[in-house]
């Protein structure tokens, strides 16, 4: 239970962080707000401290930053200067900007901090078996129903033992049994069986379409300078950054292959909860993890997001006056719909497939 409070507690501080970026950008240049919120739904606890309304609400799914533009409880004149609708385009521009900033400067601050606290990786303590870490779409693996985290203990009833020699095992079974069916063993929450068949690609080569590592808990040793850690925590960041990106493109290129691997709240709660139990390491780099995805989330250029408002700001850039005040509520309105649809749809999935038994590693 302690490690799923860990989880929920981790969340919650990334989606602060996120609105404190939009708070602290929009205070700092004197804009006007009327509230912050962590959640949605019904007020759980709220205080009020200079005017302005601090709340945690009942539904942990995000959290907003409000004005008082369209406030008819507030008693401003329309054109007040401090009003965020009567800034300059740059200033709203930081204000929307500064949540997906802040999520990625806490995020290498966190790589920073497991660096001092834990050291830098040094690679992986051997036990029974291989990890899958990912899978590519349309490929033998993703038919025969393998996901990244999947634990591998043995193919065709022969175990692979430990380390580099476990992932060399399954290598050369695939490579010599092209076209053959493979069963193979996982542990967690229970032996499974998935029946997997290699293919030639085109250089003739039998693969499955999956990337695996050896299973085992991640080792670190001390850091050995400033310069190294700053080095690897930058490392880290770029490489988690950079794999989030190519998991939003296979989405967009990929769409309903990727799909069935999206996660909601409830398994990222799942993914942490394990993730703490192996350790502060394995809790940090979850933060570091989810922090980058939030960012690169809110990104993208949907309504209701911050990219999506960023959208209405280059358009009304390109217009030369503001947008029409139906328009904007509309097109809110429609985004807020469906990512909370989505978000539905996901916790229902994941409650449904809940297994806080399963192994699960990050790499």
């Amino acid at each position: 239970m302690i490690h799923i409070l860990a989880a929920l507690a981790v969340l919650g501080l990334l989606i602060a962080i996120h609105e404190a970026g939009h708070f602290l950008a929009a205070t700092w240049q004197g804009i006007r707000v009327s509230s912050f919120s962590i959640g949605l739904g019904p007020v759980l606890l709220g205080w009020r401290r200079r005017g302005i309304q601090f709340a945690l609400r009942a539904i942990p799914i995000g959290g907003y930053v409000a004005f008082p533009d369209s406030d008819a409880e507030e008693e401003i004149h329309p054109q007040d200067p401090d009003l965020f609708r009567n800034r300059p385009l740059p200033q709203r521009a930081l204000v929307i900007a500064a949540g997906v900033l802040a999520n990625l400067m806490f995020a290498w601050v966190v790589l920073v901090a497991q660096g001092a606290v834990y050291g830098v990786p040094d690679g992986i303590s051997a036990a029974e078996g291989i990890v899958v870490t990912g899978v590519s779409p349309h490929s033998p693996a993703a038919l025969a129903g393998l996901q990244p985290g999947d634990h591998v203990v043995a193919v065709n009833g022969q175990p692979l033992g430990e380390g580099n020699g476990a992932v060399q095992t399954i290598i050369t079974t695939v490579q010599t049994h092209p076209d053959k069916p493979l069963t193979l063993q996982l542990e967690g929450g229970g032996p499974q069986e998935r029946q997997v068949t290699p293919q030639l690609d085109e250089e003739g080569i039998s693969r499955i379409g999956a990337q695996l590592q050896p299973y085992g808990m991640g080792q670190y040793r001390p850091v050995g300078g400033l310069g190294e850690l700053l080095a690897t925590a930058s490392q880290g960041f770029w490489s988690i950054t950079a794999n989030t990106l190519a998991g939003y493109g296979q989405l967009l290129t990929h769409f309903q292959a990727t799909a069935q691997q999206l996660g909601g709240p409830v398994r990222i709660v799942e993914v942490g909860a394990q993730l703490a139990q192996q350790g502060g390491a394995s809790l940090l780099l979850f933060t570091a993890l989810i922090s980058i995805n939030l960012a690169v989330l809110n990104a993208l250029p949907l309504p209701a997001l911050d990219g999506g408002q960023m959208v209405l700001l280059l358009w009304e850039g390109l217009r030369g006056r503001p947008l029409p005040e139906r328009w904007t509520l509309a097109v809110n309105r429609l985004g807020l719909a469906l990512l909370l649809g989505l978000v539905g749809v996901l916790m229902v999935r994941d409650t449904a497939q809940l297994n806080l038994l399963k192994s699960w590693l990050i790499s």
